[in-house]
């Protein structure tokens, strides 16, 4: 071989490294529908009731859900992904209906009815993963995929709050102490998911792309479930460019316990709960 052809054999393998391995990154949004419940205690008859965050506290049920997600597909076959998920949402209740009381870390907060109540409930979810191309030829490709999600919760009331401790509650009412102010963040173990996904150029430039995901998993007191089918349609725009229009069908449904350590009954059981069935716009860049 001559010495004078192998910086051209390293170039050239350089460069099919190059066209091999992708970054990418995509952002995009749909709007979310949400149902969102907490079973929680009524201070005058000492029942549990299940306190709904649409209707009780007011907080909207479609709101525009933003995403992002990054990409890097390497060694011809593999992936590494990583998505973003954001649903914020605050409201104003200006006579709460039902009173209720929940426990965070053995403190009990007691919430009058009558009153004004602002409520906040902040949702991402995060998730990574790896994929893996178990088919491919001249236009297509079929693969597996295995992921983590996790959800970061954050609940938030303002308004005249009773509080005290949870071995001072006395008859289901709290003393007279009052705050301003509470704050509730949790964040879900990483749950996963598995699936398998595809895609395929049907004229030069277009292609059909899809994916189905799954995850069901009790973990301590975590209960978790996710469902996320999606097809659409990818167009390249430019060569670095591309658009996509889907239909995505998108679930998350998690139930997370809290119990105390003082009584056999739940004070504050979450379920979260979201939902989308529509169309979504992304598009994308890649390098």
């Amino acid at each position: 071989m001559s010495i004078r052809l192998l910086p051209l054999i390293i170039a050239s393998l350089v460069s099919t490294q190059v066209q091999a391995d992708d970054f990418t990154i995509q952002l995009g949004g749909f709007y979310s529908q949400s149902d969102t419940n907490m079973e929680v205690t009524n201070p005058v008859s000492g029942n549990n009731f299940t306190l709904d965050y649409e209707s009780d506290l007011k907080l909207a049920e479609n709101e525009f859900l933003p995403f992002i997600e990054l990409n890097y597909h390497f060694n011809e076959r593999h992936n590494i992904y990583l998505d973003w998920k954001q649903l914020h949402r605050s409201a104003d209740t200006q006579a709460l209906a039902k009173p209720f009381q929940l426990e965070i870390n053995d403190t009990i907060y007691d919430i009058k009815a009558g009153g004004k109540l602002s409520s906040t409930l902040n949702i991402d979810v995060l998730r990574l993963g790896y994929g893996y191309d178990v088919f491919q030829g001249s236009n297509y490709d079929v693969g597996l995929s295995f992921g983590l999600h996790t959800m970061f919760i954050k609940t938030g009331f303002e308004g005249v709050i009773g509080v005290c401790a949870s071995s001072e509650l006395l008859n289901n009412v709290c003393g007279s102490q009052a705050i301003p102010r509470i704050v509730d963040e949790n964040v879900t173990a990483p749950l996963p998911d598995f699936g398998i996904y595809g895609q395929y150029e049907f004229v030069p430039g277009w292609q059909i792309t899809s994916h189905a995901q799954y995850f069901y998993i009790t973990l301590n007191d975590v209960k978790g479930e996710l469902v996320d089918i999606k097809v659409g349609v990818d167009a390249q725009i430019t060569q670095n460019w591309r658009m996509s229009v889907a239909y995505n069908y998108y679930k998350v449904d998690v139930d997370i316990a809290q119990n105390s350590p003082n009584k056999d009954t739940q004070i504050a059981d979450y379920n979260i709960y979201y939902s989308f069935i529509g169309p979504m716009l992304s598009i994308s860049y890649s390098f």
